[in-house]
């Protein structure tokens, strides 16, 4: 299990989909999720099919924040070119961690 950080303070547990197939799965076919994905090589996300709205936050390859939003069900995002990441979370879980564009987070573990 791996850790999501901000300034050394942990924010939630989180899973690392690397391979295609963790990237194409995501998601799908949960009934929500403790914690955060996170969609390494990705540029944009979509909720076709999933039973939750999302938290989505657009990471540069340093993963500092470039933007986040909340992804109701059955949308898609719109590609942003600047991404090499994109942390999924539950919707109103940045609110609670208080994720904004700027923030420099991390993975350990």
């Amino acid at each position: 299990m791996a850790w999501l950080l901000r300034d050394g303070e942990v924010l939630a547990a989180v899973e690392v989909a690397d391979s295609f197939g963790d990237r194409a799965v995501g998601l799908l076919g949960r009934d929500g999720i403790e914690g955060a994905m996170l969609l390494k090589q990705a540029r944009s996300v979509h909720t076709f099919g999933m039973r939750f709205p999302i938290d989505v936050a657009f990471c540069d390859g340093d993963l500092r924040v470039l933007d986040t939003l909340t992804l109701r069900r059955q949308r898609m995002t719109r590609p942003r070119w600047r991404a090499r990441s994109v942390l999924e979370a539950e919707a109103g879980a940045f609110d609670r961690w208080r994720l904004r564009p700027g923030d420099q987070l991390e993975i350990r573990g």
